[in-house]
């Protein structure tokens, strides 16, 4: 097994996340602007729901909320650059081990690539994990896909730890 230093592994998050976004965004299909006005309103509102609902879920320890809006193949990249399944995710929940007291959203983003919903936004966190607190300014990444039900599901979500003095906030 080889030796990874920080700034490798960062590389590595960084460019696995591309890769799936990349993937993606090739197979997804024909564009929702192809939608009437009024269907992509519908759908960017329900996006919009569902972030509210995943963020409620979180403040609130919400397991049975999450679990509805993740995908069975759901992956995370956590702000520490660690990787989260789907069961990890829930069970960190569940035990509190991931502990929200402010999760302030702003900066919404959404854009549709066929089936896709690609959401990226601003945070401003307070809370705690197994590591330590967890406060500061993040951006996310969060990636919806429409199953063959037509539900919307998170399938892929990445956080970043916004640096002091970036002047793209």
């Amino acid at each position: 097994m080889s030796t990874c230093r920080p700034s490798c592994l960062d590389t590595l998050v960084h460019l696995s996340a591309l890769t799936l976004l990349a993937g993606l965004l090739c197979t997804a299909g024909t564009p929702l602007v192809a939608m009437p006005r009024g269907e992509r309103h519908e759908t960017r509102h329900e996006i919009d729901h569902l972030e509210d609902r995943w963020r409620d879920a979180v403040l609130t320890g919400n397991v049975a909320a999450m679990d509805t809006l993740l995908a069975k193949d759901y992956i995370a990249i956590t702000a520490n650059g660690m990787l989260q399944t789907r069961d990890e995710a829930l069970a960190s929940l569940r035990t509190g081990a991931l502990h929200f007291k402010l999760l302030e959203l702003n900066d919404r983003k959404v854009r549709f690539y066929g089936s896709t919903a690609l959401v990226t936004s601003r945070a401003e966190v307070n809370g705690s994990t197994p590591e330590g607190e967890l406060t500061g300014s993040y951006r996310y990444t969060r990636v919806y896909v429409r199953d063959a039900g037509g539900i919307w599901r998170i399938v892929s979500f990445e956080a970043s730890r916004i640096r002091e003095g970036d002047n793209h906030k």
